[in-house]
């Protein structure tokens, strides 16, 4: 009988692990099908690793292995070491999944027989999440704010460079290896790339649905987006590979902002600074109407909007000149970006 492995990396999840494995037991699998978990738990000490415990206890098709370096790239590779399915699906504890999610992975890689493949990613706030979780599920979700990424479209059918999660047979690890432990964060987007590179295929399929829980407060938001922002030089270093637009107009405007900054303390003028703050302004004005257009929110929510818009884009700014830095002077990140950022 055909297996599906669905590999987790977590770290300190005990309040929502139990609901998460629910879900994923409950997968309606195509006949003949069979499914096992594995969670690589990155040391937890909240009480995850016995929570796990006894959910493996309960249900065979769940277990877990050690994950001692703590960050999801390494998490991902101990949980494919220790899995034997024949299609590989990756799966978050903070990202609900449709009941035939792991179906319609199945059927896209069939249809396709892409090396990847995966569903739009999502974003939808929790019931109890708060004014500014909901207005980063709106902001999160606007092709504007995003920069046009085909993964943020949910209608979208068709070959992409990247995916949200992803769904591999066995063989594409095999062919292209697994995720690259040197970066904490956008490891999936480099092995995307390296698939994409060597010649592999990706699919994105919008019956594939799951949906996503966005950051909670603004701090959060934009510890997030300042992680995004650093490793990605590091992606663009290993692989030669350039910068698209989107990647760069945040490190752009955070280099002419402090520029112009300075420019006006040293007794340059403070037009250039004022502008160029004028301008932004007016760009994040028509940016939150577009978010507000395309899913109205009640007015606590609209008001936070354009701070979540900001937060993404200076966070993103920042960490990526000083990723650019650091990827091209010492070849290595730095500690303090590894940690998490929930």
């Amino acid at each position: 009988m055909p297996r599906v492995s669905i590999i987790v990396p977590c770290r300190n999840e005990r309040r929502h692990l139990g609901a998460f494995a629910d879900s994923v037991l409950a997968q309606a699998l195509p006949e003949d099908w069979t499914l096992e978990i594995v969670v690589a738990d990155g040391m937890s000490d909240d009480g995850t690793r016995e929570a796990l415990a006894e959910l493996a206890a309960r249900d065979p098709r769940l277990s877990f292995v050690d994950n001692p370096e703590r960050i999801v790239s390494a998490g991902l590779n101990r949980a494919l070491g220790a899995s034997s399915g024949e299609v590989v699906v990756r799966m978050d504890v903070h990202t609900e999944y449709a009941p035939d999610y792991v179906a319609e992975c199945l059927a896209a890689l069939h249809a396709t027989a892409a090396d990847n493949v995966g569903g739009p990613w999502r974003a939808v706030a929790d019931p109890a999440g708060g004014a500014t979780q909901a207005a980063a599920a709106a902001t999160f979700q606007s092709r504007w704010v995003a920069g046009g990424a085909l993964s943020r479209r949910l209608d979208y059918d068709g070959w992409a460079d990247t995916v949200y999660l992803g769904a591999w047979p066995r063989r594409s690890f095999e062919r292209f290896g697994g995720f690259d432990e040197s970066l904490v964060r956008n490891q999936d987007d480099e092995h995307n790339l390296r698939i994409v590179k060597g010649g592999g295929r990706i699919w994105q399929a919008s019956r594939i649905r799951s949906s996503y829980r966005p950051r909670a407060t603004l701090g959060q938001v934009f510890r997030q987006y300042l992680q995004y922002g650093y490793w990605k030089p590091f992606v663009m270093r290993k692989h030669g590979q350039p910068a698209r637009v989107r990647h760069l107009v945040p490190a752009l405007f955070v280099a002419a902002l402090a520029l112009f900054g300075l420019g006006a303390v040293v007794g340059l003028g403070v037009w250039p600074l004022a502008a160029l703050l004028a301008a932004y302004a007016a760009a994040v004005g028509a940016m939150s109407a577009a978010v507000l257009l395309a899913a109205p929110q009640a007015a606590a929510v609209a008001l936070r909007v354009p701070a979540v818009i900001v937060a993404y884009h200076v966070a993103y700014g920042i960490g990526t000149i000083l990723g650019a830095f650091d990827a091209l002077l010492h070849g290595r990140g730095r500690e303090r970006f590894a940690k998490l950022s929930r």
